[in-house]
């Protein structure tokens, strides 16, 4: 790949959030209907679960033991102050690669999903569960992690990781070779 873009029209980062959050809310909604007071649905067996979980904290569950109003605020504030800051750096960023600006709309999009559940909710609708069900890659994880299960998460959760490491990727890259 060459050098960054050309500047893009702030729009299009937006439609891809924009985009997220539907399929993140649509998705939220849809669990809640089928999957709230049900036993976990095996998709894939030792693998993929669809269960129905609310999560008080951060991603992963990280915080959900803070007590309040601490942790409203911290899950509450910092979300909107990265929107703000992502929104800014898609608006202005002409030297950022089309795959930095796609993890960007992605995270985007992810916090503004969990955020909408914060504040309608509460807290964070989760519903994809994935672990290590078969005992030979079950046991190693049990050893060294202390379990064989992933935090359950949802599609908001996803795409925050996913441009997370389009941005680790992009701090990887080989800086371009200076202009002859």
């Amino acid at each position: 790949m060459s050098g960054p873009a050309a500047r893009e029209p702030l729009g299009r980062w937006l439609a891809v959030a924009t985009v997220v959050v539907a399929v993140d809310q649509a998705t939220k909604v849809a669990a809640h209907a089928w999957l709230r007071g049900r036993e976990p649905i095996e998709v894939v067996p030792d693998l993929f679960n669809l269960v129905y979980s609310r999560n008080p904290g951060g991603l992963f569950g990280y915080f959900g033991g803070l007590a309040d109003p601490w942790r409203t605020a911290l899950l509450t504030v910092l979300p909107v102050l990265a929107v703000g800051m992502i929104v800014m750096f898609l608006a202005r960023g002409t030297d950022l690669y089309r795959a930095t600006r796609f993890g960007l709309a992605l995270i985007l999009g992810g916090a503004v999903g969990n955020l909408i559940d914060r504040v309608v909710r509460g807290e964070v609708v989760d519903f994809l569960d994935v672990y290590a069900g078969a005992p030979a890659l079950a046991d190693p994880l049990v050893r060294w992690f202390g379990t064989a299960h992933w935090p359950t998460f949802n599609v908001a959760d996803s795409c925050i990781v996913v441009g997370a490491c389009l941005l680790v990727l992009d701090m990887l890259r080989p800086a371009p070779a200076p202009a002859a």
